[in-house]
């Protein structure tokens, strides 16, 4: 664990934090008085769409601007709250009119267009569950996702249609209705239709249906390491947690302008790029292009971006084309940056300040989890390459298993798994024909994640690794984490990867596969230096062998894919690769 630290001064922030007191707020803060933050049913009913979305076009924030929508080719649409909430109305009662029934799964296969985010709400006002897709997916990941949601609706554009779904339809029974979003689609088609024609023909007004608690809302499928993807159920409960972390693990203010990277496929997109910053009422950048850092710079400059959650991914290539790049904008209007999507290393918490004048706030969660569990907060300071502390209404504990028994680690500095005590509002109810291998994530009232980390005397987590990703050598147990972030304090290493490959003698040794910063190119020399500065740095648990790559297999999430690298290094099945960048 490292000792650096980057304190905080209340004094220079720009504004109070929500939260300025985090070891007050843990002790006292309970679920049920957060429940203040929303708005409830009368009778105490939930509906995510009442919390992020009514209740503003319905109040004060009616004419306020909900989303910034940017398009590809320079467009800029401005969307209010009352604009969302008519859109969002239409898309409801166009359900109904199609005889969707509560419960019913909507699928969205869209690129980030504002079809997207009213199709998302109106669905949930008409108690539908909503299953995003990546729009970069192809036909068969499309279908397995359909298939095992048992997707009764889809909306989708007409070239995603021609392109994808017409070679798989036959495959889809359960596959009521598709609607269209584009002008010359095939509405010949048997229950194929004509998104705004259909929108076009209902009221603009349409009463959001109240829901319990632990009624069904969300799905969101994750990467299985082998075979099928997962597909985790999230109930309407979980807008509470959305919500809480918006305004205390985000520091969401009314009068931000917010901007998560994340595409609406991913569970951040949807947690974080569509709920959390409306339920608190702020104003959303969406830029319907991919990543291009002088596009993303610009964005922040000229919309005045104050808060922005991101991916390690994208702060590396940043970091790869120099700070230099990020210094000649003016980014002044950033006040926070927040890091989401695998665990930051040290060195991208630092360049932040040289970049951007800012830390970068590192959080932890999980698609299962739903919400922010663990996260590096406005008002506290940051240890760079911790986890953070756990949020608070979410006790968080390491864990040994063996069999039955449970011993909790509290010794500083040792190792354990990441579990969390059942019961917080964002936690995944099941994952859908796969109730075994839900109950199996469960013991004795702990959800275990499957993450190791260590903790510090002062609570913070530390991360070690995914739990089958721990490399075994001559006794000694590596974290990758560990050796990826010492890699990349080499002034020539971007981006960095472990893996542990079978050895005679050691068992496993460490093997690494590098990118490199602009300006380095790869060598036999490069390579015995970085050999050389890895043994000093990790002593016996340095990289043994080295590979360099252009760049990293990642998903489009932005996590680096590990086990395909050592899949292919050993000649190993691949399973789900369906979330890899490369699919697009």
């Amino acid at each position: 664990m490292r000792t650096d630290r980057i304190s905080k001064d209340a004094s220079k922030f720009r504004k109070p934090p929500n939260m300025d007191d985090y070891r007050s707020l843990y002790r006292d803060f309970s679920w049920d008085a957060a429940k203040s933050l929303l708005s409830l049913f009368p009778d105490g009913s939930y509906n995510i769409a009442r919390e992020a979305l009514d209740r503003h076009a319905l109040g004060k924030n009616a004419e306020k601007i909900a989303i910034c929508w940017l398009g590809i080719e320079g467009e800029r649409r401005t969307i209010t709250y009352r604009d969302l909430k008519h859109q969002a109305d239409r898309f409801a009662g166009a359900l109904q009119s199609l005889k969707m029934d509560i419960g019913d799964r909507v699928f969205l296969l869209l690129d980030r267009i504002p079809e997207l985010y009213s199709a998302f709400f109106g669905a949930l006002e008409a108690g539908c569950v909503v299953c995003p897709l990546f729009s970069a997916f192809g036909p068969d990941p499309i279908a397995t996702r359909l298939e095992l949601g048992e997707g009764a609706l889809l909306v989708t554009t007409e070239d995603q249609y021609t392109s994808k779904i017409e070679k798989i339809r036959d495959r889809l029974p359960e596959l009521k209705h598709i609607l269209l979003v584009g002008e010359n689609g095939p509405t010949n088609v048997k229950n194929t239709y004509d998104y705004h024609t259909q929108l076009q023909k209902q009221p603009e007004l349409f009463e959001t249906m109240p829901m319990l608690a632990d009624d069904p809302a969300l799905l969101h499928f994750t990467s299985g390491t082998t075979g099928k993807p997962k597909g985790a159920l999230h109930a309407h409960h979980a807008v509470l947690a959305h919500t809480a972390t918006g305004k205390y693990a985000l520091d969401l203010h009314e009068d931000d302008i917010f901007w998560c990277t994340a595409d609406p496929g991913w569970v951040t997109g949807i947690s974080y790029g569509i709920i959390a910053p409306l339920s608190n009422g702020v104003t959303m950048i969406v830029d319907q292009a991919d990543f291009e850092i002088e596009r993303w710079y610009e964005i922040i400059q000229k919309e005045k971006v104050t808060v922005w959650y991101t991916s390690p991914t994208a702060l590396r290539m940043m970091m790869k084309a120099g700070a230099a790049a990020a210094r000649a904008c003016d980014l002044s209007s950033l006040r926070l940056i927040f890091s989401v999507g695998e665990p930051l290393n040290p060195e991208a918490v630092v360049w932040g300040l040289e970049a951007f004048g800012l830390p970068i706030h590192d959080t932890w969660w999980q698609t299962e989890t739903g919400a922010i569990m663990i996260s590096n907060y406005a008002s506290q300071e940051i240890r760079p390459g911790s986890m953070g502390l756990p949020f608070p209404g979410v006790n968080v504990r390491l864990i040994r298993r063996s069999g039955e028994k449970l011993e909790f680690i509290d010794k500083i500095g040792e190792e354990g798994e990441i579990a969390i005590q059942a019961g917080w509002p964002s936690m995944f109810r099941t994952y859908i024909n796969s109730a075994e291998k839900y109950r199996g994530c469960f013991q004795n009232g702990w959800y275990f994640t499957g993450d190791l980390a260590k903790r510090d005397a002062d609570g913070y987590f530390w991360f070690v690794g995914r739990s089958d990703d721990v490399i075994k050598s001559s006794g000694h147990l590596i974290g990758p984490f560990e050796v990826e972030s010492a890699m990349m304090e080499h002034p020539a290493v971007a981006e960095a990867a472990v893996i542990g490959k079978p050895d005679e003698m050691a068992g496993q040794i460490v093997k690494a596969f590098l990118s490199l910063r602009k300006g380095f190119d790869a060598s036999p020399v490069l390579k015995e230096e970085i050999y050389a500065f890895g043994r000093k740095r990790l002593g016996a648990v340095a990289p043994r062998e080295i590979d360099f790559m252009d760049s990293l297999p990642k998903t489009r999430s932005g996590k680096i894919m590990r086990r395909l690298l050592k899949a292919r290094e050993l000649g190993l099945p691949e399973g789900d690769t369906s979330t890899l960048e490369a699919s697009r």
